[in-house]
């Protein structure tokens, strides 16, 4: 089992920035790839980062790429999304995910989830 907690969520002007956090508890979290998703209200679950054990390889959705940086740091059991040039239609709730399997777009690959974080990007 791993846990995951997100924070760093908030409300934000556009065109500023949010940094979120995601801290695993529970098994080794090294061994996992880690991904970032969101969810607006009344639309599905959208892939928007994703980061292998390593942290060597990453991946993004082409709406956030330039923007968004996914990283991590194993020592701290923990994964960042740093989210730049927030614009309105970023506002969602974001979820981190941890799996076993390479690093994917798809949440069906993902075993654990966060509770998610609120992020508001104002107009």
């Amino acid at each position: 089992q791993v846990q995951l907690v997100e924070s760093g969520g908030g409300l934000v002007q556009a065109g500023g920035s949010l940094r979120l956090s995601c801290a695993a508890s529970g098994r080794t979290f090294s061994g996992y790839a880690m991904g970032w998703f969101r969810q607006a209200p009344g639309k599905e679950r959208e892939f928007v980062a994703a980061v292998s054990w390593s942290g060597a390889s990453t991946d993004y959705t082409d709406s956030v790429k330039g923007r968004f940086t996914i990283s991590r740091d194993n020592a701290k059991n923990t994964v960042y999304l740093q989210m730049n040039s927030l614009k309105p239609e970023d506002t969602a709730v974001y979820y981190c995910a941890a799996t076993l399997g390479n690093p994917s777009p798809r949440y069906r690959r993902y075993d654990y989830w966060g509770q998610g974080t609120q992020v508001t990007v104002s107009s």
